[in-house]
């Protein structure tokens, strides 16, 4: 067996949560003696899946797993012409608890960067960042950011802050039953374009991830415009490789 195919082995055992988020994996000379191969062998096994992000190791402490129970980036439910059944995201098949958090909600000046998202420079926009776990263990870093008019928008009768204002902390208010949050608050939605990628996680993702800088994850980034090619909002989905991107049309 080569270093590939071990580390074939351990990921399988972590997708499957044999291998549990912070637990410590076997030395590389106990590993060696499992699968009957070098302990340079095994060495090798390892920096492949620490180069994904699925182990860290320390010099005198042993290698840990950095990766949680596999995960679906879930880009939504497409059903014509009800887009209300939509699913933003959902453990992979397997099951495990699946929750979410909002960690951030802050109002900044658009940075230059965001110009590549149509939110020109210097627009005041809302960033939100939720963490979204399954048994505990963080599995996906999304941000969404949108300008502050659409943000600070409210459904009829609504009291208290906007929904997209709602501060860290708050319970989560949610559309009606059988309603887009779009239509629920009003919102001009005519397309929404997904780019995917795999690159280093940013400083953010990889710290909420529990990851080394730099290590790479999918990044799916959403803009969505409304009909006269307006971003009305942008989500960046940062997830590790490990997981999947899925996406259900209905026909």
């Amino acid at each position: 067996m080569n270093s590939n195919a071990i580390a074939a082995d351990i990921r399988r055992g972590i997708a499957a949560g044999e291998y549990r988020y912070g637990a410590r994996l076997p030395s590389v000379r106990d590993l060696a003696d499992r699968y009957d191969v070098s302990q340079q062998t095994v060495a090798a096994a390892y920096a492949v899946l620490a180069a994904l992000g699925m182990v860290r190791t320390e010099r005198g402490s042993g290698t840990v797993v950095t990766a949680g129970t596999a995960a679906d980036a879930h880009l939504g439910t497409f059903t014509p012409p009800d887009l209300a059944a939509a699913t933003a995201w959902k453990p992979a098949e397997g099951g495990g608890q699946a929750t979410e958090e909002t960690t951030l909600v802050r109002q900044l000046a658009a940075p230059d960067s965001m110009a590549e998202w149509g939110i020109p420079a210097a627009t005041q926009v809302v960033e939100r960042t939720r963490i979204r776990s399954i048994d505990s263990t963080p599995a996906q870093h999304k941000l969404t950011v949108l300008p502050y008019e659409i943000a600070a928008r409210a459904p009829e009768g609504h009291e208290g802050a906007p929904p997209m204002l709602a501060p860290v902390g708050s319970a989560p208010v949610r559309p009606p039953e059988g309603i887009r949050v779009a239509d629920w608050l009003g919102w001009d939605v005519a397309s929404t374009k997904a780019a995917i990628t795999v690159e280093p996680m940013d400083p953010a993702a990889s710290t909420a991830l529990g990851m080394a800088d730099g290590t790479p994850g999918f990044r799916i980034v959403n803009v969505t415009k409304d009909s006269a090619g307006a971003t009305v909002y942008v989500t960046v989905t940062t997830a590790p490789l490990h997981h999947r991107v899925t996406l259900d049309i209905i026909g």
